[in-house]
């Protein structure tokens, strides 16, 4: 399930765009400022933003522009929200490397088109849902994992772990926030567990003298290489 942050402070529209998101599947994150948005942001890794232009703390373009300078949210897709009045705002937002924008009021429909566009793109999916790295290609849509062309036999959780961390390629993930992200935040199990998956994991790619792709990262967790 795919998370998504909202930065907005007019109440009536956040609760609109919740309704909406949630109604599509997604989980939602709700900040009515920019100090909220990088707490949140700081206890969780959304897949999007959509964020108000004008908020009552910290300026949109700022907010983009802080959201930008780390490694771990700089590749954070974000949808700016604008009035009519503001549009002349629309290329200070892309020049900071915002996504995309929409005009308010907001229409839901292309929101919601514009958002699973762009999830696609910053997940690595091609038209097919299917993310590809080197020998190693995995297919949401079908649940499907190739290697070298083989069609691989793997289990729900392994093949949930591999794509998160296949998506986010490099970065250091701890058991903590595979737990969070993999299994999802609301469950409680043993962070060991992540040992377990990470294990029969590496067992599978270890067929194709490719388990060194899956690393440990002393005292921290783990990423794909």
């Amino acid at each position: 399930m795919f998370t998504i942050l909202i930065v907005e402070d007019d109440k009536a529209i956040l609760e609109m765009l919740s309704i909406s998101l949630k109604m599509n599947d997604y989980q939602v994150l709700e900040a009515g400022t920019g100090y909220q948005a990088l707490s949140l942001l700081n206890e969780h890794h959304p897949d999007l933003i959509l964020l108000d232009w004008m908020l009552p703390d910290i300026d949109g373009l700022i907010l983009i522009q802080k959201t930008r300078k780390l490694f771990e949210w700089q590749y954070i897709p974000i949808i700016m929200l604008i009035a009519k009045t503001q549009e002349s705002d629309k290329v200070k937002g892309l020049n900071v490397r915002a996504d995309d924008y929409m005009t308010k009021p907001v229409l839901l429909k292309e929101l919601n088109a514009r958002i699973h566009s762009l999830l696609r793109r910053s997940q690595g999916l091609d038209n097919d849902g299917q993310l590809t790295i080197q020998e190693i290609s995995i297919n949401l849509t079908q649940h499907l994992l190739q290697i070298n062309g083989d069609t691989v036999e793997i289990g729900a959780t392994e093949f949930r772990l591999l794509y998160f961390l296949m998506k986010n390629k490099g970065r250091v993930f701890s058991r903590s926030q595979l737990l969070d992200e993999v299994w999802g935040r609301l469950t409680v199990i043993d962070e060991r567990t992540v040992d377990v998956h990470i294990f029969r994991l590496r067992k599978i790619l270890k067929r194709y003298q490719l388990e060194s792709r899956v690393q440990t990262v002393r005292n921290i967790g783990y990423r794909f290489n």
